[in-house]
């Protein structure tokens, strides 16, 4: 017994530190109900099986700079490690982008670390990630990944993924490194520290280095391309159109954004512009539905007087929608705006490209009266179809007191574009211009359906 506190905040510790995570503590029930000594937090002891490094080598962080310094087309590809780092990892990151003029991309998870105004940001990467980012992630010649793990949703066709460039890669997790794709640089420590070091080494560096002009006039060329673009309904409302709506109408106040997992989700990364860091909460290698709403209520709690919204699709939503009563309970007043579509969006889409439109079990004929639903709780409720009418009833859900549920009606069959084909490399993306019926039918081949 006289142990237990020193391994609550051990295990404390082991959750924040290095790679972020989950840690279970097992309390035998004869602990549970025994008397004993409370040890202090300052205290307690250190595990030395479990310390992270955080100093990167300093010969493989002078070789990193070396090569980002001889680049051409190089390119920061960053991920959700920089926002567990910390401020100071984002403010670096920051720094780092101003002294060198790199264009940087992020993962879903990284989303925030560098601003969506700033003249470097590409956008978010990967299946359903930016044109530009993308065709830079695959023309690039040095490749800095920074606090990201190469998974399946980045790369794309591994053996195809980046194939001309230098790949340095920096992380805590030793287990990331040269899992999936080879690198020519790793650094293993914590993103703050490293970044310090390189943005040290950088100014250190003499003035003159190679011109990117011809790189930026080839990202331009390829922000041309309107990738995001879809066609405007004056009867229906576009799931795209919601989401910038809802982008306009918080952009300036102190807001935070959750979401469950599809469709949705994946809108929301592309339309929401977020200027800082830890703004954005995703279930993101898990992808668990019902995730919204329980970490909405988190972030309300911690933040009172913030706008939190989760974005929510209409089968995410009943996986956790019991914890309006905590939200009621608690006062807190969190707003659900659900993409309703009467379909699990992201399903379907995937049923259309893998098996040819036979859809199984993924549109809901029987859903709930969410206005109803909210108002049986105690929460307001909100229906809006009319494109018209969407930026009153968006108005509506942010000014009132209490926690709503915005029922906004979307198109049902809306896709999630552009996107890379399972099995399609970087520089093969479908984008919203090309997607007609027979691209999508044959967008992912035989071999491309097995990697799903």
């Amino acid at each position: 017994m006289n142990d237990l506190a020193n391994v609550i905040h051990e295990a404390f510790r082991i959750a924040q530190s290095g790679r972020p995570g989950p840690v279970v503590v097992d309390v035998p029930k004869d602990v549970q109900f025994a008397k004993g000594r409370y040890t202090p937090l300052k205290g307690h002891p250190i595990r030395e099986s479990y310390r992270p490094a955080v100093q990167g080598n300093a010969d493989a962080i002078e070789a990193a700079v070396q090569l980002m310094a001889n680049a051409r087309r190089p390119i920061l590809y960053t991920g959700g490690g920089v926002i567990n780092s910390g401020d100071e990892a984002t403010r670096l990151l920051r720094e780092l982008v101003g002294l060198t003029n790199f264009p940087i991309t992020s993962t879903l998870m990284g989303l925030g670390c560098y601003p969506a105004s700033g003249k470097n940001w590409l956008g978010m990467l990967g299946m359903h990630g930016s044109y530009e980012a993308n065709m830079a992630m695959h023309d690039c010649d040095v490749m800095v990944c920074i606090g990201a793990r190469f998974d399946d949703r980045i790369t794309g066709r591994v053996d195809a993924f980046s194939p001309n460039s230098t790949k340095i890669h920096i992380d805590i997790d030793p287990s990331s490194i040269n899992k999936t794709i080879h690198v020519d640089v790793p650094i293993l420590g914590d993103v703050a520290h490293v970044l310090e070091e390189m943005v040290r080494a950088w100014r250190a560096l003499p003035a003159e280095k190679p011109s990117l002009d011809e790189w930026w006039s080839n990202i331009d060329r390829w922000r041309g391309r309107d990738c995001f673009a879809y066609t405007p309904n004056k009867d229906v409302i576009m799931p795209q159109y919601a989401l910038e709506r809802l982008n306009a109408a918080v952009k300036g106040r102190d807001f935070y954004i959750t979401t469950e997992v599809g469709q949705h989700q994946m809108w929301a990364a592309q339309f929401f512009e977020f200027e800082e860091p830890k703004r954005w909460m995703t279930s993101g290698g898990l992808g668990t539905m019902g995730y919204g709403l329980p970490a909405a209520l988190g972030v309300q709690i911690a933040h009172p007087e913030a706008l939190v919204i989760d974005v929510a699709g209409d089968a995410s939503i009943q996986m956790c929608i019991q914890e309006m009563a905590a939200a009621i309970q608690h006062n807190a007043p969190v707003k659900i705006f659900i993409m309703n579509n009467q379909y699990m969006g992201m399903v379907r889409q995937w049923q259309q490209l893998l098996h040819g439109n036979r859809l199984s079990h993924s549109y809901t004929e029987a859903m709930p009266d969410f206005v109803k639903l909210a108002e049986a709780y105690g929460a307001e409720g909100i229906y809006c179809d009319d494109p018209a009418d969407l930026d009153d009833a968006i108005q509506r859900m942010i000014d009132s007191p209490k926690p709503v549920i915005f029922d906004c009606r979307v198109a049902n069959l809306a896709n999630c574009f552009p996107m890379i084909p399972s099995g399609r490399a970087h520089n093969d993306m479908l984008l919203p211009d090309e997607a007609n019926d027979e691209a999508v039918a044959t967008a992912i081949d035989a071999k491309g359906r097995q990697l799903v």
